[in-house]
This record gives C-alpha cells, sequence and structure tokens, in this order.
C-alpha cells in the first residue's frame, strides 16, 4: 500500500468538498532551492492535521503561505469554501487562531491585557472582548495569573496564555506551529490536554511538530513531508501498518553492533535491521523467534516494543541529521 497521493489527482476528487482548508499544488522556491514542491492536502470541519516533516523539509513555510506572510510561485490556497488566500486575506484571518512557535505575547501587558488588546485586533467591541477574558483566562489555567505580565509567567503558562489569545475572536480553525516546544512534560501534557478539548467541542486545527507522541495523540490524520514534497499521508495507524512490520525489537550495550552485521545469525528472524548510534533496531513481523535466538547473547540488552510514528518518520526521512537541523 502506498500512501503518497498524485497532488493533481487529490485536486480533481476534491472539487465541491467542504474543507475548510484546501491547498491545491502548492510551490515556493527561494532562488535555486525549491522548499516547497507540488504540495496538496485538505482539513475538514472538525479534524486535526497533523504536519511532520524534518528541519528544512517546507512545514513552517507551507504555514506561512497559509497565512498569507508568504506568497507562492504557484498553486492555490482555498480556506471556508470559497475565500482564496492572499487575495481574501483579512476576510480569513479575522476566522482563523494563530499560535506561532516563537513567544509574540506583549511583555509590557498583563495576561487580560493580553487579551483584550489582541481581540482589538478584530474590530471586537470591548464588552464582548471583557465578556470572554475570564472563561479564556480559565481555559488557559491562568485564573490567578491574570495581572501577571508574561515575563513573570512559566513557559507553559506563555504558550497557554497564546494559545487563550488565538481563541479570542471565536475562530473556526486553529493553526499552531510546534506548540509545545520547549516544555517540560507536565505542561505539554496539560497543552495537550487543552487542545483535545477544543477538538471535542469541533475546532479544526492544522499542527505541526516534532513530537511524535503528540502527532499521534492529538491528529486525525498526519501529512509527512521532506525536501518540499508529500511522502506519505493518511491515519497515524494506518501509515504504520502500510509502512512498517509491527514488532520492534531494540538492541544496545556490548555486543550489540556485532549483530547487526550481514552475517549475523539474528538476521533470518528480522525482515529489516537498521543501526542509529549504539542502537540496532530489529523490525519483524514475529518477533519471538528473535527473542528466542538472543538468549544466545545474555550481554546484549533488548527492548521489544510495537513500531511507531517514530520509526515511520525515520523510516521515511531517514536517521541521518540534517545540516540545519
Amino acid at each position: 500500500m502506498h500512501c503518497v497521493i498524485n497532488s493533481r489527482v487529490s485536486a480533481r476528487h476534491n472539487q465541491g468538498m467542504n474543507y475548510l482548508l484546501n491547498v491545491e499544488n502548492l510551490v515556493k522556491s527561494f532562488g535555486n532551492n525549491t522548499v516547497v514542491d507540488d504540495l496538496s492536502f485538505h482539513i475538514s470541519p472538525g479534524e486535526c492535521l497533523g504536519v511532520i516533516g524534518p528541519n528544512g523539509a517546507g512545514k513552517t513555510t507551507t504555514l506561512r503561505m497559509c497565512l498569507g506572510l508568504t506568497a507562492p510561485d504557484a498553486g492555490s490556497i482555498t480556506f471556508f469554501e470559497n475565500l482564496s488566500m492572499p487575495e481574501d486575506a483579512l476576510a480569513i484571518k479575522s476566522r482563523l487562531g494563530v499560535v506561532a512557535q516563537m513567544d509574540t505575547l506583549d511583555p509590557d501587558f498583563t495576561a487580560e491585557e493580553n487579551l483584550l488588546v489582541y481581540g482589538r485586533y478584530f474590530g471586537m467591541k470591548e464588552r464582548d472582548i471583557k465578556a470572554r477574558i475570564a472563561s479564556l483566562l480559565e481555559f488557559g489555567a491562568l485564573t490567578s495569573k491574570a495581572k501577571a505580565k508574561p515575563g513573570e509567567l512559566s513557559g507553559g503558562m506563555k504558550r497557554r496564555l497564546s494559545l487563550a489569545r488565538a481563541l479570542i475572536n471565536q475562530p473556526q480553525m486553529l493553526m499552531l506551529d510546534e506548540p509545545t516546544t520547549g516544555l517540560d512534560p507536565q505542561a505539554r501534557h496539560l497543552m495537550w490536554e487543552r487542545l483535545q478539548m477544543l477538538m471535542q467541542e469541533g475546532k479544526s486545527i492544522l499542527l505541526t511538530t516534532h513530537f511524535m507522541d503528540e502527532a499521534e495523540r492529538l491528529c486525525d490524520r498526519l501529512l509527512v513531508i521532506d525536501h518540499g514534497k508529500k511522502i506519505a499521508e493518511g491515519k497515524p495507524r494506518d501509515l504504520i501498518a502500510a509502512h512498517l512490520e509491527p514488532d520492534v525489537v531494540e538492541l544496545y550495550g556490548q555486543g550489540a553492533l556485532a549483530l547487526a552485521a550481514n552475517d549475523s545469525p539474528l538476521r533470518q528472524h528480522a525482515a529489516r535491521v537498521e543501526v542509529s548510534g549504539e542502537t540496532v533496531f530489529c523490525y519483524t513481523a514475529h518477533a519471538q523467534p528473535l527473542l528466542i535466538a538472543l538468549q544466545a547473547w545474555p550481554q546484549v540488552r533488548s527492548l521489544h516494543r510495537p513500531a511507531n510514528l517514530e520509526d515511520l518518520f525515520l523510516k521515511l526521512t531517514g536517521r541521518q541529521m540534517r545540516e540545519n537541523a
């Protein structure tokens, strides 16, 4: 099963569909470097689409084009069925909520003032903004920090305030660029909880992330891109089943690397063997014979687990670090 969909075939199939965002044949180059290459995807109402790929794959450039911050060289971006970016940028942005990678909170304003001023950007009446501030601070678990300025908040609090601010205009769709980068595990989990609450309310989300557990937890579908091209698209578990053997046995410790050699007796029990650093990854549809064979090397430590999104990501995009990573 091959999950890459020809973008032009996809575009014909998508005509007339009720998509909140429909991107067709998007292209963007900087000099001789094509950053986004004939990319097509869509988001349906109530859906969370995750965009994953290595650094430099084109994720942020794609998001910037969708937000009208970078002009595409070719292709079309349509929101809410009939609004085109960048021609209808103001009308589109009035119905979007955006959380950028970097903190864009005003350091001179308190948490509630940040919400108030941001609401004014959308032309909202002050009484309508103030009516939403208390509930948004409660949503972000920030009620006790209403009078605190961003400099007094933790990283997790700032991200939750950014998310609450993005909701001030009651957007139909959220666009989140790596919203949990730099957060500790507790802060990440609280952010995930808030995003899941929004999804339960029917919000549509476009999410870029480097965290595979985040992608698997939050996303209905995934778009995997590399070198600006779509290389896979589908539901997380479907992609794993399509591209990977179901079981993984990780080997590490003394003697592990020798077991990755082509003449290793373990090779007959693995469909595929990969090495990353000092760890050997054995992919197999039947782990038990491999685990039994490993008993002959008691000094080698092992971990048996199901294949996951990280395995998928590394298979599709490679294990080598990128220059701009």
